[in-house]
């Protein structure tokens, strides 16, 4: 771009210089041919008079040539009825020279129309040449001057126009690359960034994603920075999603390792006391309490992979019914049951005078009371006082399950809601918990788009629900 700018200001100021060197040539060349017409058209002049004049040398060519004034190098030609009659020129010294017939030739054909041309004289070069006719009838006077000046100064020029620009072609490219390196610095680190991310290996394992764009390039007012801060953005969505990834492949294979463990501890006890009432067939007590172990071991196993199914249910998005239900009745069957499980425990109710209701499902919601009292039975001592309580705000309904035991310890408080978390890591079997009843409260409150939550201490220890009122939260139940 930088090389066609000079070039189209090179042809324009070339041109523009031209024509304004022509037009002083051509304004000189008026000047020449009016002198010359003015002394052709004297009378002649006697001898003693031509003495007179000392400019008057003897030579080839119009004696005006030798007038004061006529530049070196000046063409003249006298034409008369169309043939060159006289014609000369003035060299460098100052005398008059002969034209060669070639060039006579050329100036006869001037036409007569003070108007200036261009010709390429034989022998002289270029040459600006008007014709202006006289007061002799027939007679024409053709002057020139030469364009030599002009061409010599337009090659200079163009010279020096060469010269600038290939200077400044080579300052603008030399500029030019050391603004661009320079410029594009940040750009080539963003792309070492991005190339060092190419060669993580994302596809497998947890991956750190210890690559970042350098702060200085992600100002966020020019364009690389955008870049850089948009790629850095990137890097942390992958980063959250690697991790949240890695995490759910982690609780997977936990998962699946705690459930093979769950599922293969009743089988082994149902084949051995299978086993052994085979080997004992004789022996009606021992088959009968075999019997009733492998009964029970069977509800266990049957139990949790009920369990497993309802989770994999609410897991996969599956909506569940909707439709009024009464927590306060639901609260009380729940604390009924707990105190028929439970007689050692102190059992409390705290529920508000009129009836509440929300939409949902009623069966699991029953499950989330259920599953609460029983994992306060579970986890604490005879003497326990457990308080079911219900309560309203603007927005949603608190069910909370509160309990005097010992509490959960604090850095077992933020996984009480996994699958298969235990108090212990002996995957013990107090009171038959598998581990899986608060992660189906969680469940089952969040598919209700509520949330769950836990507080504890040595004394005191809350779970609070929180579930979102509807325009059936108060008032009697569906019929």
């Amino acid at each position: 771009m930088l090389a066609v700018v000079c070039i189209g200001i090179s042809v324009v100021t070339e041109l523009a210089l031209y024509h304004h060197l022509v037009a002083q040539l051509d304004g000189q060349l008026r000047g020449a041919s009016h002198r010359s017409a003015l002394i052709y058209g004297e009378p002649p002049h006697p001898p003693r008079r031509q003495a007179a004049h000392p400019y008057l040398r003897p030579g080839p060519g119009p004696r005006f040539l030798d007038a004061p004034g006529q530049p070196a190098g000046m063409v003249a030609a006298v034409v008369s009825n169309g043939a060159t009659v006289d014609a000369g020129y003035l060299t460098a010294s100052g005398s008059r020279a002969a034209l060669t017939g070639t060039a006579k030739v050329q100036l006869a054909g001037i036409a007569a129309d003070r108007t200036p041309v261009t010709r390429d004289l034989d022998g002289l070069g270029r040459y600006r040449l008007v014709a202006a006719s006289t007061r002799r009838p027939g007679d024409v006077i053709v002057t020139g001057l030469s364009m030599a000046n002009v061409d010599a100064t337009m090659i200079r020029m163009l010279l020096i126009f060469a010269t600038v620009t290939v200077i400044a072609l080579l300052a603008a490219t030399t500029a030019g690359m050391v603004i661009i390196r320079h410029a594009l610095a940040p750009l080539r680190r963003v792309a070492q960034t991005a190339g060092q991310v190419v060669d993580l290996p994302l596809d497998r394992g947890e991956v750190a994603l210890p690559v970042r764009v350098p702060e200085p390039d992600t100002n966020p007012y020019t364009e690389v920075g955008q870049l850089g801060s948009a790629l850095n953005r990137m890097l942390d969505h992958i980063a959250a999603a690697l991790s949240t990834r890695q995490a759910s492949e982690t609780r997977v294979r936990q998962f699946v390792a705690d459930a093979s463990h769950e599922l293969r501890t009743p089988l082994a006890a149902i084949r051995g006391y299978t086993e052994l009432a085979q080997r004992m067939r004789g022996d009606m007590h021992a088959v009968a309490h075999a019997m009733s172990r492998v009964q029970s071991e069977t509800e266990r196993m049957t139990r949790l992979v009920e369990d497993l199914l309802l989770l994999a249910r609410l897991d996969s998005g599956r909506p569940l019914q909707r439709e009024p239900v009464d927590l306060s009745r639901l609260a009380v069957d729940a604390v009924n049951d707990a105190h028929v499980a439970g007689p050692d425990h102190q059992w409390q109710l705290d529920l508000p005078d009129e009836p509440v209701v929300v939409v949902g499902d009623a069966a699991r919601l029953h499950q989330v009371l259920t599953n609460l009292l029983a994992n306060a039975r579970i986890h604490t001592g005879p003497g326990t006082v457990v308080t079911t309580r219900l309560t309203t705000e603007p927005a949603h309904i608190v069910l909370k399950v509160i309990d005097n035991g010992p509490g959960i310890p604090p850095e077992l408080q933020s996984e009480v809601f996994e699958r298969f978390a235990r108090g212990d890591t002996s995957r013990s079997r107090k009171g038959g918990s598998t581990g899986l009843g608060l992660a189906i409260v969680s469940a089952v409150i969040k598919a209700h788009d509520g949330t769950i939550a836990v507080q504890s201490a040595p004394g005191h220890t809350e779970f609070t629900a929180r579930l979102p009122r509807t325009d059936h939260t108060w008032g009697p139940p569906a019929q």
